[in-house]
C-alpha cells in the first residue's frame, strides 16, 4: 500500500532501475512527471494507504490504481497535460466516473472537496455545465473489463495550478457527479 511517486531529473534514473516510465519530451525538451500507485484500503485500516475505499462492493479493499501525470503544459504543438489512470481489481462491468479533485483523500469521502476546474465555477458547489465537463476538469471515465482492470486518459492544453490538484476521486457513476467510492491522494505537479 506505498504510492511510488517520482518527479523531476531524478526520475529517468530512479525509473530505470525500477522498469517504469515518466515524463517525456515535448517539442524535444523532456519534462517531468508524477507516477503514483496504491492499493485501495479502507479508511479504518490498520496500515494506512493513500487510496482509501468507500464502497467495497465497488472498490474492493487491494484493488489497484496507478496515476501518472506527465507533459509540458501549455500552448503549442506537442504540448500539453496528460494523466493517465490504470487500475485493477474492480467490479467487473461497472461504469465508473473519475475526477481530479482539488484536496488529498480523508476518512470522509467529502475530504477531497470539489472537482480541479481549468476555469473555475464562481457559484460553488459547482454544477453548471458550462465548468462541469470533460474539457474544463480531469475526466478519467471507464468501465472495468471482465477481469477487473481499467484505463483512462485525458489530454489537456493547460496545466494544474499550485496547491489546486490532489487526488483522484472515483465515482459510483460516469459523468459529472455520482457518489464517491474511493479516493487516491496524488501529488500532482503545477504546469505552466
Amino acid at each position: 500500500m506505498v504510492a511510488v511517486v517520482v518527479a523531476g531529473a531524478v526520475a529517468a534514473a530512479v525509473l530505470a532501475a525500477s522498469g517504469g516510465a515518466v515524463g517525456g519530451a515535448v517539442g524535444g525538451v523532456e519534462h517531468p512527471g508524477v507516477r503514483a500507485e496504491a492499493r485501495f484500503a479502507p479508511p479504518s485500516a490498520f496500515v494506512p494507504s493513500p487510496a482509501l475505499t468507500y464502497d467495497m462492493d465497488l472498490v474492493p479493499a487491494a484493488s489497484w490504481i496507478a496515476v501518472e501525470q506527465r507533459g509540458g503544459g501549455g500552448h503549442g504543438h506537442g504540448g500539453g497535460l496528460v494523466v493517465t489512470l490504470q487500475v485493477r481489481g474492480m467490479k467487473p462491468g461497472h461504469a465508473y466516473g473519475v475526477h481530479v479533485h482539488q484536496k488529498p483523500c480523508g476518512a470522509d469521502p467529502e475530504a477531497a472537496d470539489g472537482h480541479y476546474q481549468h476555469r473555475v465555477d464562481p457559484v460553488q458547489p459547482s454544477k453548471d455545465p458550462d465548468y462541469v465537463n470533460p474539457a474544463n476538469e480531469v475526466w478519467l471515465d471507464f468501465t472495468a473489463r471482465a477481469d477487473g482492470s481499467g484505463e483512462a486518459r485525458a489530454l489537456h492544453h493547460w496545466g494544474f495550478r499550485p496547491g489546486e490538484a490532489a487526488s483522484v476521486v472515483l465515482h459510483d457513476e460516469p459523468g459529472g457527479a455520482g457518489e464517491r467510492a474511493a479516493c487516491f491522494t496524488v501529488p500532482f505537479e503545477p504546469r505552466g
